[in-house]
């Protein structure tokens, strides 16, 4: 038993300072520190060093433990290739602080004095820095989210050069979740703003009680079917931002960054905080991008949202315009509960809307523009409408033994009921075989648009399997290791602070995941060679060699 700290190993020590430097994080930083005056003091890259040493080992982002591994955990050798050797610890300390409010100082839009509560309208024009359109605020702003975004991609890589995501097919959940601050909220009656001056209220579904502090939006590699392999889930992106602002922005931002790196394009699952986002700045862009939508609404969002061209959008899915009224209403204003527990009644009228859609005929083009068709019309009909002659004759004789014969015969499809309406007085989907939906078309019920029929099976099937894999990625971030809800953990002033603590603990979380995957599909560790660029693509090349016997004889 001894109280002397033990000695970090060096490999690991340069395995986090090499992943910093093949991330690219420290790119945005030396280039706004460059030309700063003053000595340039610790190197930014040995701080975000210390910092990573101390989430590995303590799960916490506080400089006093960074300083404390860099002092005192380091082999010489370390010390001396990150620049802290010969440096007393308490002047090592006062450099570690230093060297980071340089960091914070340079990428913060409106610096303030963050020791203090600050009057409500001096506090109000500092906040006001972060929302504006300011291009020198804005070129700031986006340096912070590039370290973010770099520092996330990076495990990315090493997740994909170690085969943890070889079965993954681009299905994405997105949510966003509290970071709680550990200062209080600003005081009215005494005209003092909160010390965090850009925090607000994050309210979360199912929480009786908003948490004071700044929203994470995170990114899910998701697994739609589970049966298809097993792959690492992992975070693919974080933006830090005021609640309940820019959420759509936010993630488009999220996924924007993935298409550089190649990784597949598939679903996108999100709840009803992105659904209320204005199409233009969430739906239009995923869609462009590739993404389907699995959406959810809502209580006064449900039911019939609006029409196109005489089609009825029913639910995010485009319906015949003569649908029976209990099937179109059948999800009118039915709240959260009845939707997670549909009763009988409910869930047959929601199936008996399915033949009743329009059938996608061609598309979606490069412009996401779709051609859709009457569910009367052409080869395959889904229903019977007098205005849309069969194509074909039915049978005389029907085998009742044959499951394709029973569904495509007439007899057992729905029938249109009309009215009886002048020719030029129809809508364009009854008068024409297909029309045309292109994106926008909808204004601003786009929002509502997804591609799986709502509460169906297959929507449930997509979306019902997505989210608690968000809900499962929340919970190892708010581990017994790694813990982004308490504040205690990040114990530093400002936004800048806390949007790079909070990026730093989600690439070690990701690390951690990588490596019990590891464990727990191959029995053992994440190898080392994973974080080496020059590591072979096939996963099966990391697998250990089974241990084969002796000839007979002995071993010649």
């Amino acid at each position: 038993m001894t109280d002397a700290p033990a000695t970090i190993p060096d490999s690991k020590v340069f395995q986090l300072a090499t992943l910093l430097d093949r991330s690219g994080a420290l790119a945005p930083v030396i280039s706004e520190l460059d030309g700063r005056p003053g000595p340039a003091g610790l190197a930014p890259r040995t701080v975000l060093t210390g910092l990573l040493l101390a989430l590995h080992y303590t799960g916490k982002a506080t400089l006093a433990e960074a300083w404390r591994h860099l002092a005192f955990n380091l082999s010489p050798f370390a010390q001396q290739r990150l620049g802290t050797s010969g440096i007393a610890p308490q002047a090592l300390s006062r450099r570690v602080y230093r060297s980071f409010d340089r960091v914070t100082s340079v990428l913060d839009p409106a610096r303030c004095d963050r020791r203090r509560r600050l009057p409500l309208p001096e506090a109000a024009v500092f906040a006001a820095a972060w929302e504006d359109e300011n291009p020198e605020h804005l070129r700031k702003k986006a340096a912070l989210q590039q370290i973010c975004t770099a520092l996330i991609t990076e495990t990315i890589r090493i997740g994909r050069r170690c085969g943890a995501l070889k079965h993954w097919r681009g299905d994405i959940g997105i949510d966003a979740t509290p970071l709680a601050s550990w200062h209080h909220p600003a005081i009215p009656k005494r005209q003092l703003a909160s010390v965090d001056i850009t925090a607000g209220w994050h309210y979360s579904g199912g929480s009786k009680e908003p948490t004071f502090g700044l929203s994470g939006h995170l990114a899910l590699a998701a697994l739609a079917r589970p049966a298809a392999g097993r792959i690492a889930q992992i975070a693919l992106g974080l933006v830090v931002d005021h609640p309940g602002r820019r959420t759509g922005l936010n993630a488009v931002t999220l996924l924007t960054p993935l298409a550089a790196l190649g990784l597949p394009v598939g679903t996108l699952a999100v709840d009803r905080l992105y659904t209320d986002a204005r199409a233009e700045t969430f739906a239009l862009p995923a869609r462009q991008l590739g993404y389907r939508l699995a959406l959810d609404y809502k209580q006064d969002q449900r039911g019939i949202q609006g029409t196109h061209r005489g089609a009825v959008l029913i639910d995010g899915t485009l319906a015949c315009p003569m649908i029976p009224p209990a099937l179109a209403n059948a999800t009118h204003h039915l709240d959260d509960r009845t939707t997670r527990n549909l009763d009988e009644i409910t869930t047959t009228r929601v199936n008996n809307r399915k033949p009743y859609f329009l059938h996608l005929k061609q598309g979606p083009d490069s412009t996401g523009t779709v051609r859709l068709a009457c569910p009367a019309a052409g080869t395959s009909p889904t229903v019977n409408c007098p205005r849309r002659p069969a194509t074909r004759t039915p049978p005389r004789t029907l085998d009742l033994t044959d499951p394709q014969q029973r569904h495509t015969h007439p007899a057992t499809k729905p029938t249109v009921t009309v009215t009886s309406s002048p020719p030029d007085q129809l809508p364009d989907i009854c008068r024409q075989q297909s029309i045309t939906l292109r994106p926008g078309d909808l204004a601003a019920k786009e929002k509502f648009r997804q591609d799986f029929p709502y509460l169906t099976k297959a929507w449930t099937g997509t979306y019902a399997v997505i989210r608690p894999q968000n809900e499962g990625l929340n919970g190892t971030l708010k581990g017994h290791r790694i813990d982004i809800s308490e504040p205690k953990n990040r114990l530093a002033h400002g936004r800048v602070a806390q949007t790079l603590l909070v990026a730093l603990m989600v690439a070690t979380a990701n690390l951690m995941i990588l490596d019990t995957y590891f464990q727990t599909t191959r029995g053992m560790h994440l190898p080392e060679t994973a974080y080496n660029d020059a590591t072979p693509t096939e996963a099966d090349q990391l697998r250990p060699m089974p241990v084969s016997r002796p000839p007979p004889g002995g071993p010649r």
